[in-house]
């Protein structure tokens, strides 16, 4: 699978998770240098506490288009140490 945006692959990995219909890539398949920090944090009732990353390529921001969550509850425990995508980020075989 690829993380694609602004015509760049952010992330490749043949080993992603999908939960409610996001592919969760591990985090060192994802290139570092296009993550930006982001202060956003959101909750989940069953995975936990969110923290979002924005995504900067050629110049262009996407404001927190990644998240991952450091410490899922239980439950989600297979996310652990992964990634998601959204707002424009095409996730494709």
């Amino acid at each position: 699978m690829q993380a694609i945006w602004n015509n760049q692959v952010i992330a490749e990995s043949i080993d992603t998770v999908v939960v409610e219909g996001n592919h969760y890539f591990p985090i060192d398949s994802v290139k570092p240098d296009f993550l930006k920090p982001s202060e956003t944090k959101t909750s989940c009732p069953w995975k936990g506490q969110a923290s979002y990353y924005s995504l900067e390529v050629g110049g262009e921001l996407n404001k927190d288009a990644a998240w991952y969550y450091p410490d899922p509850k239980p439950a989600a425990s297979v996310i652990k140490d992964r990634i998601a995508f959204w707002k424009g980020v095409k996730v494709v075989e």
